[in-house]
C-alpha cells in the first residue's frame, strides 16, 4: 500500500488540426517547455474513442476543449486558460486571467474568431 495520493491523467488538449491557424497556434504552445506534459489530440484526425465523456468529434472541432487533470471538460476561453495554466512559461498569464469577467471578455472574443474561423478552415 502507498502513500502517495493517486495520480491523475495529463490535461488534454482537443484542437481542430485542418484549421491552419488553429494548428499553427497549438504548435507554438507544444514547443514550449512541458508541453511534453499535455495530451494534444487532433480531433480531425483521431480515432473516436479519444474524446471521452462529454465531448463530440463535432463539438472538438467546432470549439478549442481541454481536459483537466480532474476530467472536468472546458470549451473557448477557459480552454485556452487550462493550456496557459498547464505551461510553466504562461501559468502566470492564466493566474491573471482567470477571473470570470475577463474570461466572459476573452470568450466573447474567441466567439467572434470563430465566426471568422469558419472560412479558414480546411476542407476534410
Amino acid at each position: 500500500m502507498s502513500d502517495s495520493p493517486p495520480q491523475s491523467a495529463p490535461p488534454t488538449v482537443y484542437f481542430d488540426g485542418d484549421c491552419p491557424v488553429c494548428s499553427r497556434e497549438i504548435a507554438v504552445y507544444q514547443r514550449l517547455p512541458g508541453a511534453e506534459s499535455v495530451c494534444w489530440v487532433n480531433a480531425a484526425a483521431c480515432d473516436d474513442g479519444a474524446f471521452g465523456p462529454g465531448l463530440t468529434r463535432d463539438a472538438a472541432l467546432v470549439r478549442l476543449h481541454v481536459r483537466r487533470a480532474d476530467g472536468s471538460l472546458v470549451g473557448g476561453a477557459a480552454a485556452f486558460i487550462a493550456i496557459w495554466a498547464a505551461l510553466p512559461r504562461t501559468a502566470r498569464l492564466a493566474r491573471w486571467l482567470n477571473h470570470r469577467p475577463v474570461v466572459a471578455l476573452l470568450d466573447a472574443a474567441y466567439n467572434a474568431f470563430l465566426v471568422v474561423r469558419r472560412t479558414w478552415r480546411r476542407a476534410s
